[in-house]
């Protein structure tokens, strides 16, 4: 049976308790935006009282979370409206008035964590802060399973409900699945993100980065890896490559650790040594891992791209074409093409050592597993979840 019609339910209200129906009218459009109340789900009422009431609506608080309360309860709500008037909420609306806007937020997210109804990051998806209509669209899906399932009593594992929810294919949209929809929508976004070169370069990347990439054996780290696990003495060839992986695997990776004159295999690079796959996925994120500054992720990025299919570049060609894709993404580093320069040379650097490229002082050229990682990369970093600018 569907939810009353908000008019029918003020228009009742205002014949029982008229001191209430103008803050239940404000309370009720600020919680439906308009949409219908058998569309709203726990977590919309939740996030309402919680966070956009104490923060974005005027008025008393307690007073308009009382009127909302009793507006539901006459649709049949009450499990809703039990929220609006539930000791949780006043303590929560009491944070926010007695003790700031930080403190009012610490007790909201806390609350709705213990709810069991806000989605997890799971394997497959780690949500955005800022999301666009097709990620909400699977949040606010997920959301209203995980509720569903509190309701029927059933012991709920919210990681493997939310999987399955994002991942099966869905009647309702068409066929396809809700991880599917936010993927595409990721990287319809990071295509479209920033100037027209970089637009150029990026467009044919949509939809080769659907797919996941198969991962790609990295036998120059694993046998760096293998050498270290009984912690002996390495006899490393004294070329800048070898010197590269070992730098690489202790300080980025956080495989190896020193021991005197001897480099010792850590839990994390034990991990690595038995695990192919996550081995691989943690080399491919470095190639685009945040640094400094966003300018050299951007550098980074056009490089991958240039490289990708395996051609053959001169470094000269390539500061010159990654310098013109990043000087249209409005981006004017203080040294010019010193600064392309550097953040190239570094990931080269990385390839070279990893034996994913081959480099010299006229030619740089992907091997075809460095096509994979390049691809693989360029995938990690476009699906990534959307943060605020100062979130760390």
């Amino acid at each position: 049976m569907s939810a009353p019609d908000v008019t029918a339910l003020l228009a009742e209200l205002e014949r029982s308790a008229p001191d209430l129906a103008d803050d239940a009218r404000t309370a009720v459009e600020w919680l439906t935006g308009g949409e219908p109340l058998e569309t709203v789900t726990q977590l919309d009422v939740c996030e309402f009282l919680w966070y956009t009431l104490p923060l974005k609506v005027g008025g008393d608080h307690e007073r308009l979370a009382h009127s909302l309360g009793r507006l539901l309860e006459l649709g049949g709500l009450e499990r809703y409206a039990a929220l609006c008037t539930s000791p949780q909420t006043i303590r929560i609306l009491h944070a926010y008035a007695q003790d700031g806007e930080e403190a009012g937020t610490a007790a909201y997210q806390e609350a709705l964590q213990a709810t069991g109804v806000l989605p997890p990051d799971v394997p497959e998806l780690q949500w955005s802060m800022i999301m666009g209509p097709e990620e909400l669209g699977a949040h606010v899906a997920c959301s209203a399973a995980l509720e569903l399932a509190i309701i029927a009593g059933e012991t709920v594992d919210r990681v493997a409900l939310t999987q399955r929810w994002l991942t099966e294919p869905r009647a309702d949209l068409g066929g396809d699945s809700w991880l599917h929809r936010v993927h595409g929508e990721r990287l319809n976004r990071w295509v479209l993100g920033r100037g027209p070169a970089r637009r150029e370069l990026a467009q044919p990347f949509e939809v080769r980065l659907y797919a996941p990439v198969t991962p790609q054996p990295l036998p120059a780290l694993h046998g760096l890896l293998s050498q270290a696990e009984d912690s002996l003495p390495l006899r490393l060839a004294p070329s800048p490559e070898a010197l590269r992986l070992r730098e690489l695997a202790e300080r980025e990776l956080g495989a190896l650790s020193r021991d005197g004159a001897r480099l010792a295999l850590t839990d994390r690079g034990r991990f690595l040594l038995g695990s192919p796959e996550a081995m691989w996925e943690s080399v491919t994120r470095l190639l685009l891992a945040r640094g400094e500054h966003e300018f050299e992720v951007s550098a980074r990025e056009a490089a991958l791209m240039l490289l990708a299919d395996g051609v053959l570049m001169s470094p000269a060609q390539l500061r010159e074409r990654v310098a013109e894709v990043v000087g249209g993404e409005g981006w004017h580093p203080a040294t010019g093409l010193e600064d392309v320069s550097a953040s190239i040379t570094a990931l080269i650097g990385q390839l070279t050592a990893l034996e994913l490229a081959f480099c010299d002082e006229l030619a740089i050229r992907l091997t075809r597993p460095g096509q994979f990682a390049a691809l693989a990369a360029l995938r990690a970093h476009a699906l990534r979840p959307r943060k605020y600018v100062n979130s760390t």
